[in-house]
């Protein structure tokens, strides 16, 4: 196997690379580039024989490109046969060639071609002006050799025909014959490389299966990507996977890749195991969170390049969905699945008694194996199944039959919660004060307080006072003076979780002359980070809540006395009100692992 770095412009003959070692390409005469934006030292190439890729880092200032990826300083990225490097500013094209014999043009390593060592005083520009054609030595457009490169078994690419430019006599029609011939070869090539897209005599009879993509694309639904590889194939039978610790691992040993190349696949056992699953009539889908899109720190097309890569090396067509930020698609919500079965599966209803999923947050804690295993960060995974109702297996024991591994769910069970609880306690209190006061609100963000008092107390005339809406606490003070002088009672929506900022509306009713009330709400953390996760999917333009906003406030709190001048404290239970159908299911699923 012998690999070339490629210049399509043609100034020089092909630069051959070595299995894993790097190459410093730049400005200089190796390259015959000039241009001064580009650096001396602008990328460093490394050929992966077994990948059939060359791994791509920056390490110039200007921008590099590969494919639709453009690289900064210190990023890398993975180059296929596929791909154009632009070496800088979308400039100096590059591909590169895996090949078991030399290119034609086999003058030394670097060394540049007779058109740049003649005379130095002839002009370049009375140099025949070479293409792609010319590099590649064959008729085929590059679209039909593309096509050629994904149809084929990557240990069985077509070599590159050598046989130049077709004879100035041969008519148009010739070559056209000549094309259509190549192209009906390629056509049964794709057909045995992939029996599953073409072919149903290994689909398993109880699975229905739906028409077959035809080519690769990437679609977006506001907070969701879909991936569609060519040769995916509609199926009612769904076996779903994590990606980042289930298909695959960092090379580097580290918890978090540190490059965009940095993964291997997890265990020699998946690729046959999936290939089987396809065998088997399955559609294999990969559902991953990727938070980091919407944040900022993972560019979408650095994360669609690996992901290609990935599917690339398994060498079979998957389905991907991407959850780019918080939300519906977010597992272990079930928005992705639900979005696969109603609008990415030809209409072919799925089979849920048919369907796996397999995930590694599944709960389990430190030291669940022999080798002293990490605590999972999370249950997100398995509760993923557990919403949809799917068996589910972690990857161990899916690809390797380990047995079945001790694991925790969360403390809150959204399914547990009763809706039969009294509103409020004790019973014997009244809800609604028929003269003036003032009702002070305590409990976590999230746990019911704004949606508890607009429905039962401001339809009663009370003033609601929100620092979310008025931005400070003073104003929440001038709020209450006003309302209290106007003879109208008011609650104070806000957290309130210590005796400084409640005794603020306490002082304001004492001065008053009227009583002030505390509503205390029960609904714990737990509750409170559920009801925020449900909000995030449901309400349209709601501010998300960090976990850091609602645990500061369990470190701040202090519960409520008499001994603060409190006429009464009234524990008010969370108790969810759906005016939608279907809400309630979905706030029985758990949003959070």
């Amino acid at each position: 196997m012998k690999c070339y770095m490629k210049s399509v412009d043609g100034k020089h003959s092909p630069i051959e690379l070595l299995d894993g070692v790097g190459v410093i390409l730049g400005r200089g005469p190796k390259t015959c580039i000039v241009d001064r934006k580009c650096s001396k030292e602008q990328v460093e190439v490394a050929a992966d024989f077994e990948r059939r890729a060359v791994r791509i880092t920056q390490l110039g200032v200007n921008p590099t490109s590969v494919g639709e990826v453009s690289l900064k300083h210190g990023e890398s990225t993975q180059m296929t046969e596929d791909h154009t490097l632009y070496m800088v500013n979308s400039l100096h094209p590059y591909t590169v060639e895996f090949s078991k014999e030399s290119p034609k043009n086999n003058a030394p390593y670097g060394k540049p071609t007779a058109a740049l060592q003649g005379n130095k005083k002839r002009s370049l520009a009375a140099e025949p002006k070479k293409n792609i054609t010319d590099f590649f030595g064959t008729t085929q457009k590059r679209s039909h050799r593309d096509e050629e490169r994904k149809a084929e078994p990557s240990s069985k690419k077509l070599k590159c025909q050598d046989s130049g430019l077709k004879a100035a006599g041969n008519s148009d029609d010739s070559e056209e014959e000549e094309t259509a011939r190549k192209l009906k070869e390629l056509q049964e090539t794709a057909a045995k490389a992939h029996p599953s897209g073409t072919k149903t005599s290994h689909v398993s009879p109880d699975a229905q299966r739906g028409g077959t993509c035809s080519k690769d694309s990437w679609e977006e639904h506001g907070k969701l990507l879909i991936f569609q590889k060519k040769g995916v194939q509609s199926s009612s039978k769904i076996a779903g996977f994590d990606i980042d610790g289930t298909i695959i691992t960092t090379k580097s040993g580290k918890v978090f890749p540190t490059s965009a190349d940095d993964w291997r696949i997890l265990y020699p056992e998946v690729p046959k195991k999936l290939k089987a699953l396809l065998a088997d009539g399955y559609k294999v889908v990969f559902f991953t969170n990727q938070m980091g899109i919407s944040r900022g720190k993972l560019r979408p097309e650095v994360f669609k390049a690996k992901a290609e890569a990935i599917l690339d090396h398994l060498g079979i067509p998957v389905q991907i969905f991407v959850a780019t930020g918080m939300g519906i698609y977010r597992k272990p919500a079930t928005g992705m699945w639900d979005y696969l079965c109603e609008k990415a599966n030809d209409g072919i209803k799925v089979q849920k008694e048919d369907c796996v999923y397999v995930g590694d947050a599944a709960g389990r804690p430190a030291n669940w194996a022999p080798d002293r295993k990490k605590k999972d960060f999370s249950c997100g995974d398995r509760l993923f199944s557990l919403n949809l109702g799917i068996k589910f297996y972690t990857p161990e024991e899916y690809f390797l039959g380990w047995k079945s591994a001790p694991f925790q769910l969360p403390t809150f069970d959204p399914r547990t919660l009763d809706p039969s609880v009294p509103l409020y306690e004790p019973a014997s209190s009244t809800l609604v004060s028929a003269s003036p006061e003032v009702v002070v609100a305590v409990g976590y963000p999230g746990a019911g307080k704004s949606s508890f008092v607009k429905e039962h107390l401001v339809p009663k005339g009370y003033v609601f006072a929100n620092r979310d809406t008025l931005g400070t606490w003073q104003k929440c003070v001038a709020a209450c003076e006003e309302a209290l002088q106007n003879g109208k009672s008011i609650v104070i929506d806000n957290t309130n979780p210590d005796v400084e900022s409640r005794s603020r509306y306490i002082s304001c009713a004492q001065k008053a002359g009227v009583p002030a009330r505390c509503f205390l709400f029960t609904a714990t953390i737990e509750v409170a980070k559920h009801n925020n996760r449900f909000r995030e999917m449901t309400s349209k333009g709601h501010v998300s809540v960090n976990d850091m906003v609602i645990n500061s406030y369990k470190s701040k709190f202090v519960a409520p006395s008499l001994n603060e001048g409190f006429s009464e404290i009234l524990k008010i239970n969370f108790v969810p009100n759906f005016k939608e159908p279907g809400l309630r299911a979905l706030y029985q699923q758990f949003s959070e692992g």
